[in-house]
């Protein structure tokens, strides 16, 4: 590798002092907000704070975004490393990597992580949010998604967190999935009310995240680990996917979802029945009943 001048070098430290500035700022707020809402969180009042417009679940959704802020400086200074230094610097992206899930982690105690149920389960849950407007939720997916695929272009295809990054995808899909309130959404998915492109293009985008994710844990299932909880959930995904289908009266698709999701469990069976037959024949070969 071609030795970095020093000259490189101090191009490179100049232009992100500013960067790595505004990274300690966030991070001293980050705290502030973290330590606030543990603060609500253990006091008797917390189940009221969590209900008004500044409590619990508001403060939540500034730490997420924060969270997000964070990420995006670590992608800044790392991609000033690629282009300066002409080397990929993977601490601040491991460091955005860290954000993404802290952000999630921060959005599924308020819409909880739950995937293929009713609404029902986490209404309440999404209810100490209401004054979060539509847009904003969508603006919010969308600046998730943005997040995490800048965080895995920049780590590479041939990376270490190449598998890992499935769940994290999985994770954002249910999150985008739970922002969406279901018994009032469809009223408004009408041309003639205000901010309905915004919900539309929400709810595809929560399709497609399903879809997404319940594919890459095939992927997964079959190029990686061959382990049957992954195939499992890549089928929780298609089952989340078609329950939001038949909410929104699209039979027909839901009848093509449940196509796939039998197909995907006769094939997770029948890889069932041959590892099953392969341990079998491998201890009759150990214990000598069987000749090699």
């Amino acid at each position: 590798m071609e030795k970095i001048s020093a000259e490189a070098k101090k191009r490179y430290s100049e232009k992100i002092k500013e960067h790595k500035q505004r990274i300690e700022e966030i991070q001293i707020e980050t705290k502030l907000l973290e330590s606030e809402i543990e603060k609500i969180k253990t006091t008797v009042e917390s189940e009221n704070a969590q209900n008004g417009p500044r409590g619990v679940g508001y403060m939540q959704l500034q730490l997420a975004e924060q969270y997000l802020n964070q990420v995006s400086y670590y992608i800044l200074t790392s991609a000033l490393s690629l282009s300066l230094l002409g080397i990929k610097n993977e601490g601040y992206l491991n460091e955005a990597r860290k954000c993404c899930y802290k952000c999630i982690i921060c959005l599924e105690e308020i819409v909880t992580p739950y995937l293929d149920v009713p609404f029902s389960e986490y209404e309440e849950a999404l209810a100490r949010v209401e004054e979060f407007k539509d847009k904003q939720k969508y603006d919010l997916a969308r600046k998730i998604g943005f997040s995490i695929d800048s965080v895995v272009e920049g780590f590479g295809e041939n990376s270490k967190w190449k598998w890992s990054f499935v769940e994290l995808e999985g994770r954002y899909a249910v999150i985008t999935k739970n922002l969406i309130n279901m018994k009032t959404f469809i009223a408004k998915l009408d041309p003639r009310v205000e901010g309905y492109s915004d919900r539309l293009s929400h709810l595809n985008l929560a399709k497609r995240l399903l879809q997404q994710a319940s594919d890459r844990y095939r992927e997964k299932y079959e190029l990686s680990t061959m382990r049957l909880d992954d195939i499992k959930q890549g089928i929780l995904f298609l089952a989340a996917l078609r329950r939001l289908h038949i909410l929104l009266g699209e039979a027909d698709k839901a009848e093509v979802i449940k196509r796939k999701i039998d197909i995907w469990k006769t094939k997770m069976e029948s890889d069932q029945k041959k590892k099953e037959h392969a341990r079998r024949m491998e201890k009759l070969q150990k214990t000598g009943k069987l000749s090699k």
